[in-house]
C-alpha cells in the first residue's frame, strides 16, 4: 500500500455565518493525482487555502489533527513553514512577478532562507538553487524564454511559470488550483502530459480545476464538493456516471460529465 502524504479528516471553515466547508475528509497517496472538482462556490479553493495555512479550519480540537502531512499533524504550521515541509501550491491569480524575468521569478521562488542555507550560501552561492531552476525551465519548455518577462508571455506560457516557481522547490505535495483556467485545447494537452510526469519525479498532487477531460483524463481519484461537502468520490469512471455529480454540475436529466456547469469560472 503506498504512503499516505497528505490526510484530511473533518476540515470545516466558516466565515461568519457561512460554513464553506463541512467535514471534509480524503487522502493523497505517495504518487497519486487527485482532483478536487465542484461548481462554482463549492468550497475547492478555500479546501486548497485551508491545507496551506492561508485559511484557519474552524471548529478546532486541539487534540484532533484535522491535516496531516506525511505523518505529522501540520494544523498549527504556517505557511512558510509547511513549505519547507514539502508544500507547494499555485493560485487562481498565478501571482507573478512580471517586473523579473521567468528565470528569477523561479529563483525567488526558490530560496527558502534558514540559517543553514544562509551559510552554504556564503560558501557555495546559489548553486543548487540554480541547478533546480534550469531543471525545472527544462522540464517545462520555458529555458528558450528563461530572459523574458511573464507579461510578454501567453497565458498558457504564464501558468506554466506558475507551475514552475511551485515545483523549483523539489516538493513532495503540489497543489494546482485552476492551473488550466483560460488555456486553449493545445496547452491543456501539454499541461496534461506534464501533470502525468509528476508522480515519476516523487510528486503527488491535488489538482483542482473546472476543465473535466483534463481531470478525469489524469487523475486517480476525483473527490467532489458541492455547498460545502463531499458528494462523491470514486475513480473518473465511478465520478463521470454517479447520479449526485450528474445532478450537482449539469442539472438532472444529464447523461454524464464531460463538461463543467454552464458559466463555471475561476471562482471556486
Amino acid at each position: 500500500m503506498s504512503e499516505v502524504v497528505l490526510q484530511v479528516r473533518d476540515l470545516s471553515v466558516r466565515y461568519g455565518g457561512v460554513l464553506a466547508l463541512s467535514s471534509v475528509s480524503f487522502d493523497v497517496a505517495d504518487g497519486q493525482i487527485v482532483g478536487l472538482i465542484g461548481p462554482n462556490g463549492a468550497g475547492k479553493t478555500t479546501c486548497i487555502d485551508a491545507l496551506s495555512g492561508f485559511t484557519t479550519p474552524s471548529a478546532r480540537n486541539p487534540s484532533f489533527s484535522y491535516i496531516s502531512f506525511l505523518g505529522r499533524s501540520i494544523d498549527r504550521l504556517s505557511p512558510q513553514s509547511r513549505v519547507r515541509l514539502g508544500f507547494a501550491r499555485t493560485f487562481q491569480s498565478l501571482e507573478l512577478f512580471d517586473d523579473l524575468t521567468v528565470r528569477d521569478n523561479l529563483r525567488v521562488a526558490a530560496a527558502t532562507p534558514t540559517w543553514i542555507s544562509t551559510l552554504t550560501d556564503a560558501l557555495w552561492p546559489k548553486r543548487k538553487v540554480d541547478a533546480a531552476v534550469e531543471e525545472v525551465l527544462e522540464l517545462l519548455g520555458l529555458d528558450r524564454f528563461a530572459e523574458d518577462r511573464p507579461e510578454h508571455l501567453s497565458n498558457g506560457q504564464r501558468h506554466l511559470v506558475a507551475v514552475g516557481r511551485a515545483l523549483v522547490g523539489k516538493p513532495k505535495l503540489l497543489l494546482l488550483d485552476e492551473p488550466a483556467a483560460g488555456l486553449n485545447p493545445s496547452e491543456t494537452a501539454e499541461l496534461s502530459k506534464l501533470l502525468r510526469s509528476l508522480p515519476d519525479r516523487g510528486v503527488s498532487v491535488l489538482l483542482v480545476d473546472h476543465d473535466m477531460s483534463l481531470v478525469l483524463g489524469v487523475c486517480d481519484q476525483v473527490h467532489v464538493l458541492d455547498f460545502g461537502s463531499i458528494i462523491a468520490s470514486g475513480t473518473p469512471e465511478q465520478i463521470r456516471s454517479d447520479p449526485l455529480v450528474i445532478s450537482a454540475y449539469l442539472g438532472h436529466g444529464s447523461s454524464g460529465v464531460d463538461e463543467p456547469a454552464p458559466g463555471a469560472g475561476s471562482e471556486s
